[in-house]
């Protein structure tokens, strides 16, 4: 049996045989975390996160603190013993979560200090945004910034009055002044010797909280100029040098990319397509990108894109291939519609799982180590490699003995092919550089699969997932890969079979459970991601789905007295706060998505009570955007479609014809904002059921036609690319030659 915890209350007969029947159940990976073991090798303490079925909870199941999970159980506890709660915030592939688990959260002296005078409470931020959207809100008010571990301490009425990131276990560990011992201790005894101070000061920080997300009245339809606003200022803070917008710390930011493309295809800007172009060039050459196995981490700690936290997650993937995508549209470089093949093809092979649908992230650690299973030494490339192969790759990708990261080599672009194939003709080695560098990472993949992995979380998000398809669909239409849209359908076919539970669409999904409501992110990301399959698979259920999903959406979500959605349901928990996002973070804003859904069903509908709802939305985050403009480039994209004399294209295929060529104008070229629908000509009736716009309209001549219409007028319809082209100029489409 199992020790209890230091200084925890007892815990029942019945507590226990459950945490110990889980713990049966356990991937052996869960026990093996546990630093504190008896002598046969078993971890010494468990906790009621043992019973849950988050990767990132069951981190910390063994942990000797009495980890409670969040709900009725630890508030009626804190209220019972009156003691203050201890709110942990993370997720599985954090690395700061990681140090603070090892440093505090494994120390005997901070358990025993959490268990006798706290109740301490873990959040997979992941599984309940919810929670993280509230106490993240309240640690930048009350800090200034913001991050994970998020650690909290709340009054028994989930009442914050402190709040900080990571924490040591004690002071002078990593020079800090206070360590969690010390602060728990003040403010443990501030809440017993002053507690009407205390909760006085808890009670003005709510209120401060629900002040600042309350809903706004809502005002007039924001402008377009907001996009050139803001694109304006982005392009102020692009780096020349490096790319990117802003320093280090560099992330991605996707949503400013596809800004900055419409922003060009409203009004010619080469310095917006030089931002977008620079960015995406410096990033796929950069060591924030795996050029082993493929796919970006999560962002770089430098200003050169050099040195990345080397966690994978899946909806920076997602977002980086749809800008890739979109950037190939605008520019027809195949160098990135290559690296959007290369991170889709990382996905398939390291994040799709068996039932069809994508697992969440890959951590930065191995071996107890950030990036061990990423980092090469010149020896091991010697060894492993042809003298050919090294030679390429070094040269390449800037190997030397002293490294570039702590001794060891994290590979980035310093040289292009030709100088790689002039350096092989130096030396004496014959051969192809692109050969010779591509056989080289077949063999570095294999050998690097033979470390030991980092871990793996292995649940499954509706939201995340719903960019993931939109990913493949995109790249299944602009690419013209059928294999793409397999994966797309079949992922779109089973989540929505195993994220249905009576009814309900859920969050998460791991080991066969589904669990927890989903949120406005599950619902906007899911119906965008059908919609994107939809455009590209010519199948009319995906849109029945789709509609489905906003119906479903708009009755539990919309705020009938303000407009826009809020980010938890009728039906959610009573949190703090209920806030409606609009600012993007590491994802895009679910109102800016649900924007962007609204004015496509609009189209594809011809029901405009949708873009009504859409204008509704724009109007309450009137003042948002135009205080903060660069803090919505989702958003800003959305409202770039709503504010466009939307283009609606139906091809329809004659018998025996895919028409390839007048789709492969479609494919080729950027054309924003517009709806697409490719039908056969024997399913027209079909798709009309559900997409009006398709009614009537056949293979005139036995031919495959295409009807550009706008504004609910139509051009003549055409089989002829060339006219296909010249129509589309004519609505003020600026096409690749």
């Amino acid at each position: 049996m199992y020790e209890l915890p230091p200084g925890a209350v007892a815990q029942s007969a019945a507590l226990r045989q459950r945490l110990a029947v889980a713990a049966e159940g356990h991937d052996a990976k869960v026990a093996a975390r546990a630093l504190h073991k008896d002598s046969a090798g078993k971890p010494l303490y468990i906790n009621r996160l043992a019973l849950e079925s988050s990767p990132y909870l069951l981190q910390h199941a063994h942990n000797p603190i009495d980890w409670f999970s969040w709900g009725d159980e630890a508030f009626a506890r804190a209220k019972e013993l009156d003691r203050p709660i201890f709110l942990s915030i993370g997720y599985s592939t954090c690395h700061w979560c990681h140090v603070m688990e090892e440093e505090s959260f494994e120390d005997l002296e901070v358990a025993r200090l959490l268990n006798e005078r706290y109740v301490a409470i873990k959040v997979d931020r992941e599984q309940r945004p919810d929670i993280d959207d509230v106490y993240m809100t309240a640690v930048q008010a009350m800090t200034g910034s913001g991050g994970w571990p998020m650690s909290i301490v709340l009054s028994p009425d989930k009442k914050p009055f402190f709040a900080a990131t990571y924490l040591p276990p004690r002071g002078g560990v990593r020079g800090s002044r206070n360590g969690l011992i010390e602060i728990l201790t003040q403010l443990e005894e501030a809440y017993h010797v002053d507690k009407r101070a205390t909760l006085e000061s808890a009670d003005r920080i709510a209120n401060h909280l629900a002040l600042v997300t309350a809903p706004a009245e809502p005002d007039s339809m924001p402008g377009v100029e907001l996009l050139h606003s803001a694109a304006l200022r982005y392009i102020r803070m692009y780096d020349p040098v490096y790319g990117g917008v802003g320093s280090a710390p560099k992330f991605p930011q996707p949503s400013i990319l596809r800004l900055l493309l419409r922003a060009n295809a409203r009004e010619a800007n080469p310095d917006a397509l030089q931002v977008v172009s620079e960015t995406l060039r410096h990033m796929a050459d950069g060591g924030i990108y795996d050029h082993v196995g493929g796919g970006f981490h999560r962002y770089s700690t430098d200003r050169e894109w050099l040195v990345p936290h080397f966690e994978k997650m899946l909806y920076d993937n997602a977002q980086l291939v749809v800008a890739y995508l979109e950037a190939y549209q605008v520019s027809g470089d195949p160098a990135l519609a290559d690296v959007a093949r290369d991170v889709l093809r990382y996905v398939e092979r390291e994040m799709l799982a068996e039932e069809g649908v994508f697992f969440s992230a890959t951590d930065a650690d191995s071996e107890g180590e950030e990036g061990t299973f990423f980092l090469w030494d010149e020896s091991q490339l010697d060894d492993l490699l042809e003298p050919a192969e090294a030679l390429a790759v070094k040269t390449r990708f800037g190997v030397t003995a002293a490294g570039n990261f702590e001794g060891r080599n994290i590979l980035h672009v310093v040289a292009p092919l030709d100088a790689v194939q002039s350096a092989l003709s130096d030396a004496g080695q014959s051969g192809d550089a692109a050969t010779l560098l591509q056989s080289a990472r077949t063999k570095l993949y294999d050998a690097r699969a033979l470390r030991i992995w980092p871990g793996l979380d292995d649940k499954v998000l509706t939201s995340w997932n719903g960019l993931m398809l939109s990913a493949f669909a995109r790249a299944a239409f602009v690419l013209n890969e059928p294999h793409y849209l397999d994966v797309a359908t079949r992922a779109a076919d089973q989540l929505l079979i195993v994220m249905t539970v009576d009814g309900k669409l859920q969050r998460s999904y791991w080991h066969d459970t589904a669990q927890i409501d989903a949120f406005l992110d599950d619902y906007a990301f899911l119906i965008a991601g059908l919609l994107d399959v939809y455009e590209a698979s010519s199948q009319p259920k995906v849109l029945s789905q789709a509609l489905a999903l906003q119906e479903t959406l708009d009755q539990q979500f919309w705020d009938d007295d303000h407009g826009a959605y809020f980010s938890t349901s009728n039906n959610h928990e009573v949190l703090l706060t209920r806030s409606k996002p609009s600012y993007d973070g590491a994802e895009p804003s679910g109102n800016a998505v649900a924007a962007m859904n609204l004015i496509r069903l609009a189209e594809f509908t011809s029901d405009f009570a949708y873009k009504e709802k859409a204008q509704a939305l724009f109007a309450t985050f009137d003042a948002d955007l135009r205080a903060r403009p660069t803090s919505s480039p989702a958003l800003l994209c959305a409202l770039d479609f709503a504010h466009a004399d939307a283009l609606e294209v139906v091809v329809v295929r004659a018998a025996g014809d895919d028409a390839k060529a007048l789709i492969d104008v479609l494919r080729e070229n950027f054309i924003p904002n517009a709806v697409f629908v490719l039908t056969d000509e024997a399913d027209v009736a079909a798709h009309a059921k559900v997409a009006p716009l398709v009614d009537e309209k056949r293979a005139l001549n036995g031919q495959s036609t295409v009807y550009v219409c706008q504004s609910g007028r139509c051009d003549a319809p055409t089989h002829d690319v060339a006219t296909l082209r010249t129509q589309l100029q004519g609505h003020g489409l600026r096409l690749r030659d």
